[in-house]
């Protein structure tokens, strides 16, 4: 009996498991696949809407729960089909944030804590709706534009604040005592700085601001100049700098086109052809071992070492 060779063994659950992420990829890859999944997503955000009228809450209570666990099981059924489209790669999909989120956001649902409690269920149905960005390319390059814009807000962050800070311990100096509504505490300047950071209502502000002293017109120009100008620009070339990032990535980034297996019918035949060589030649090489040397071999041999 031919000895079996070891990669005959390990080639056919590879090959079941190459076929079963090539039907599944084919099924998550289709339009109508992704356009459902859509259609059920905004389905899940109308619920969510009509949960906020207690009127209809209670009037469709039944009908709603219903709705809901219909949606999560359309859910689970997309992110298994997600899985087993990448069975024969599976590294793949962790590569993938969009698919850790989808599924973090699916696995939690059935978390008996999360279950349990309405407010973190509700938080937890309302981040399927960021689950639009998958089927719109404009959405996810805005998402990663924000994301990666982060750091540069951080840093923006950081130097308002210091700038609110200083001005707002100036006006306490300065209208501390004539208009302790507005500059009453460091608290309360800030406040009233940040809101004129919009220039709302930055008008009345300079006027009483003149009524206690001429320096106050430097002193609100200055503030306008650096808070609402300055500021506000720099944060809009940081958006602007991660959202052209963001397109470039979405560019250099394109879809890998799914990977077509041969048919089972051309790879069968294919795997009985290599066996059939392999045993060929293993019974070349028992022939061969098996004979002995010619005897007109041996005369070119010592002429050879001659």
């Amino acid at each position: 009996m031919p000895q079996q060779h070891p990669r005959e063994t390990a080639t056919a659950p590879d090959t079941a498991r190459t076929r079963l992420a090539h039907r599944c990829r084919g099924l998550t890859e289709a339009r109508w696949f992704a356009l459902a999944v859509f259609a059920v997503i905004l389905l899940n955000a109308a619920l969510l809407g009509v949960e906020t009228y207690p009127g209809l809450a209670a009037q469709w209570h039944h009908g709603l729960r219903l709705a809901e666990h219909a949606c999560l099981a359309v859910f689970t059924a997309e992110i298994l089909l997600r899985l087993a489209a990448h069975a024969d790669r599976p590294r793949d999909f962790l590569k993938d944030p969009w698919n850790l989120f989808d599924l973090a956001v699916v696995l939690c649902a059935f978390l008996p804590l999360v279950r349990e409690n309405a407010t973190v269920l509700r938080l937890l149905r309302l981040a399927r709706v960021l689950r639009t960005a998958r089927f719109l390319p404009q959405l996810r390059v805005v998402l990663v534009a924000v994301a990666r814009s982060l750091p540069g807000t951080l840093s923006f962050l950081l130097v308002g604040t210091l700038l609110l800070y200083v001005y707002a311990m100036v006006g306490w100096v300065l209208f501390g005592h004539a208009d302790p509504q507005h500059y009453g505490s460091l608290g309360r300047a800030a406040l009233t700085l940040f809101l004129l950071m919009t220039l709302d209502g930055i008008g009345d502000a300079v006027h009483a601001g003149l009524e206690v002293s001429r320096w106050s017109l430097l002193y609100y120009a200055s503030y306008v100049l650096l808070a609402s100008f300055v500021l506000v620009n720099v944060l809009i070339g940081v958006v602007l700098t991660s959202l052209d990032e963001a397109r470039e990535m979405e560019r250099d980034d394109p879809p890998a086109p799914p990977r077509v297996p041969a048919p089972a019918e051309d790879r069968h035949d294919l795997l009985e052809r290599i066996g059939a060589a392999r045993r060929a030649l293993d019974d070349l090489e028992r022939g061969l071992a098996a004979a002995p040397p010619t005897p007109a071999a041996q005369p070119d041999l010592d002429r050879s070492f001659s």
